[in-house]
């Protein structure tokens, strides 16, 4: 099969490719024009991300709670909890008793409008390892799915298979 420079690229195969070449300039400069909006979204989501997270940090309800869409949803699959609205979300949040004290991102990374940001946020001392499932509509944050997780102490029968990371 010949390579393209389609071939996987945001998810377009072989054949849509080769059919914008066969087309001619115009398909090609439209399909150019549908990449470049694609990746100056993702630039944008994560610039938003970006800002959403220092703002978390900060303590700043308002800035954080900027990225949602009205009517985002926020699912808790441990607790068995949805949280509908961003007034909610942002209520529930703003009553934490024991506010966190710090986050530390691990990693973010996404594509279209899925992405995913694997970080820590310190309650009082106490680490939770939490992975944030985001989806993005028209920029904002429409459902969240938060993963939370407590660290634990590595079994010694694995050993020989792991390299200890902390």
């Amino acid at each position: 099969m010949q390579q393209g420079w389609g071939q996987g690229f945001y998810g377009a195969d072989y054949a849509l490719a080769a059919k914008f070449q066969r087309d001619g300039n115009a398909r090609l400069v439209d399909c150019n024009t549908r990449l470049w909006r694609h990746s100056m979204n993702e630039q944008a989501i994560r610039e938003a991300l970006n800002a959403h997270w220092r703002a978390s940090a900060d303590g700043d309800l308002d800035a954080e709670h900027a990225i949602y869409a009205d009517d985002a949803i926020c699912d808790y699959p441990q607790s068995g909890e949805r949280i509908h609205g961003r007034t909610n979300l942002q209520a529930l949040r703003g009553h934490h008793p024991g506010k966190p004290s710090g986050f530390a991102i691990r990693r973010i990374q996404g594509e279209g409008n899925l992405w995913i940001t694997e970080y820590t946020i310190n309650y009082q001392g106490r680490i939770a390892y939490t992975v944030s499932v985001m989806e993005f509509r028209e920029g904002k944050v429409v459902h969240e799915t938060q993963y939370f997780a407590d660290p634990f102490e590595a079994p010694d029968w694995r050993s020989q298979w792991v390299e200890r990371t902390a």
